[in-house]
């Protein structure tokens, strides 16, 4: 029998409540053709069928546009990895917008640069960013971001007792317009599970991402339940990792974590206050 998801506090659903944020003048003048042109950059042949087959369980439409991005913004994606929402993003923020990936030291950020520079029609116009700030790689400028958008990474910064989570927060904070958005997608822990899993399991709990953001000077204006997944236990043999589209442990019980599914995730909108 499906087990219950663990935790149904009043989260809400796609159409969730958002704060009155305007991040440009012009950020609602033309809805209908903002949403026509992210139809356009989901459907681009240049995606492969593998990656438009997870749009079921990742919502590019849905968050993308509860995030509030538009054609027109100056948008920073932080580690990329091999670029499954800049295949969406380039072509979406080409020709009125700008979309920067800042990407991490070392063969992470490396194959993040391989992956752009195969194919310049689609992303010859993507900025190249580090993050954290390195010799290497420019910088994002201070208050120069309308959004910033990170998908799956904040776990990333908490692991094995390493804990950069606070310092990136505080760099994205500096990054951002007074009144940009920060957009925030990770694999849910149950607030009732202990927290020492966020060190090795992969998934975060909403009230930690909420704690390192609000003291980094966010304000949280929005949640939304688009990208949960009820039938995610949050207790598998090696993580998250366990599920698709890693299947950590092969070949092993790889029906069952198909039909689960790929992670149950939290999905929170910050404003910098203006």
């Amino acid at each position: 029998m499906e087990k219950e998801h663990p935790m149904r506090q009043p989260l809400f659903a796609a159409a969730a409540i958002v704060a009155a944020v305007a991040i440009a003048p012009a950020a609602c003048a033309n809805p209908a053709k903002d949403a026509a042109a992210l139809d356009t950059a989901i459907a681009a042949s240049h995606r492969s069928d593998a990656s438009k087959a997870r749009d079921q369980y990742r919502h590019p439409k849905e968050t993308l546009t509860f995030f509030g991005v538009k054609p027109n913004h100056k948008v920073v994606e932080l580690w990329p990895g091999a670029g499954w929402y800049t295949q969406i993003l380039a072509p979406y923020l080409a020709k009125k917008g700008k979309l920067t990936a800042a990407v991490p030291p070392g063969a992470r950020g490396e194959g993040t640069k391989k992956f752009l520079a195969a194919d310049p029609a689609v992303y010859g116009k993507v900025a190249l960013a580090g993050f954290p700030p390195s010799k290497d790689n420019a910088v994002v400028a201070k208050g120069s971001a309308d959004v910033v958008l990170t998908f799956r990474n904040v776990h990333n910064w908490r692991f094995g007792g390493k804990d950069t989570a606070q310092d990136a927060f505080n760099q994205i904070f500096a990054m951002l317009k007074p009144g940009g958005v920060l957009g925030v997608v990770d694999h849910r822990l149950p607030e009732e599970m202990d927290s020492a899993l966020e060190e090795k399991s992969g998934y975060m709990k909403r009230s930690s991402v909420i704690a390192f953001a609000e003291k980094a000077g966010f304000k949280l204006a929005g949640e939304s339940d688009i990208n949960a997944n009820a039938k995610d236990t949050h207790a598998w043999p090696d993580g998250v990792w366990t599920l698709p589209p890693v299947y950590r442990l092969a070949d092993k019980d790889k029906a069952i974590y198909a039909a689960i599914g790929e992670s149950d995730r939290m999905t929170l909108k910050f404003v910098k206050p203006k």
